[in-house]
């Protein structure tokens, strides 16, 4: 395995350092504490063409490979999580689903704006009766003439009160179960569609997360991702990207967390001398520091081999699992090392640990992770 990264790969890494520090930083705290949506930062990204990666440029992509894309969540994490994870949903669960599976019309009409930044992407498929089991959709769809009509809710849905364009996942023919499932693209300001409060986060704050509501809403059938009965196929397999995706993002974190506790263990001093010269101290920093590159290693991994067409489920799934881990771990571990500092705002770590638990949680939690690693093992 080649672990040189090439000029553009370190370019991609370089521009998303300094973007993230000069344009994400500033503003992070306030957000945090507000809830408030970065629309700036977002329509920067996008100019950046940091919305549509891996997207090819016959759909106004940045025709970037998954690597890059790894690189750039990372930094762009280390500084800012809510950001980080609106940029993973549009490019790892809107965007490459619809570029995978999408029909010319969906590509034209929908994908070219996103990957753009024009516009931003949401993925609809918890339910408040089906999380971890996708297969139990309730939200339904028929056919009526030359359309479909959708009735139900979505649970937990990121950029959902932000999004142009969702992708729902519903059950279209019960009898089918998860074959008959069927996923649509729905525009916001479709009659019938709506969303509930923006919900009230222990963290990624400056992400909108809501329900989504749907009361006869009639989407037509060119809106269809993939194919009718398709929708859980979908859904599967664009997630399984969205797991590099969120692996990325918990090495950010993680990482974040240790750059934030090698700088303060240089200017703290106790016993004497700065605390970084304390074994205690340099044990944690030690560990984490292995912790981190271990997280690193299987996230780019998985994206090596997802460049290479080859199979990376069970390598996503265990970036993500072990990833978010380590993101908790280096969270509590930097406000221990912070002591009475850590535990306040003033200080800043106590976000990375607010901003670390959804990691375990959202995008398929540790355990489903677990369910699917060993299903791929003993596949052989």
């Amino acid at each position: 395995m080649n672990f040189e990264f090439t000029e553009e790969q370190l370019m991609i890494q370089q521009t998303a350092r300094e973007f993230a520090e000069s344009e994400i930083a500033p503003t992070a705290v306030e957000r945090d504490k507000i809830a408030e949506f970065p629309y700036e930062i977002v329509k920067k990204l996008g100019e950046l063409g940091f919305m549509g990666m891996m997207v090819s440029p016959q759909y106004d992509g940045a025709g970037l490979d998954t690597v890059s894309y790894v690189l750039a969540m990372i930094e762009i994490s280390k500084v800012d999580a809510s950001v980080g994870v609106i940029m993973s949903v549009n490019n790892s669960l809107v965007c490459y689903g619809l570029e995978k599976w999408g029909s010319d019309y969906i590509k034209e009409t929908y994908l070219k704006p996103l990957a753009k930044g024009e516009k931003l992407g949401a993925f609809a498929l918890s339910e408040p009766e089906a999380g971890s089991d996708a297969t139990k959709q309730h939200t339904t769809a028929y056919k009526e003439g030359d359309s479909w009509v959708i009735n139900g809710m979505k649970n937990w849905i990121t950029n959902g009160l932000n999004a142009d364009y969702h992708l729902v996942v519903t059950q279209s023919d019960k009898d089918k179960g998860h074959h008959g499932i069927t996923t649509f693209l729905v525009e916001k300001g479709t009659p019938g569609f709506g969303h509930g409060v923006k919900e009230d986060k222990l963290g990624i704050r400056s992400s909108d997360t809501c329900s989504l509501t749907f009361e006869n809403c009639k989407v037509p059938e060119k809106n269809i991702v993939w194919e009718v009965g398709k929708g859980f196929n979908f859904a599967m397999n664009t997630l399984n990207g969205g797991r590099i995706g969120i692996a990325a993002q918990a090495c950010g974190i993680a990482e974040g967390a240790l750059d934030a506790s090698k700088k303060y263990a240089k200017v703290r001093k106790a016993f004497g001398t700065e605390i970084a010269n304390l074994q205690a101290i340099q044990f944690k920093l030690a560990d984490m520091a292995v912790k981190v590159e271990a997280a690193k290693l299987l996230t780019l991994e998985a994206a090596a081999l997802k460049d290479a067409g080859k199979k990376y489920v069970k390598e996503a799934a265990m970036a993500k699992l072990y990833a978010s881990k380590v993101a908790v771990e280096c969270a509590l571990e930097s406000i221990q090392i912070h002591g009475g500092y850590g535990y306040v705002r003033e200080y800043l770590v106590e976000r990375f640990l607010r901003d670390a638990k959804i990691t375990e949680i959202y995008e398929g939690t540790s355990e489903i992770q677990r369910v699917v690693i060993a299903r791929e093992l003993l596949k052989d």
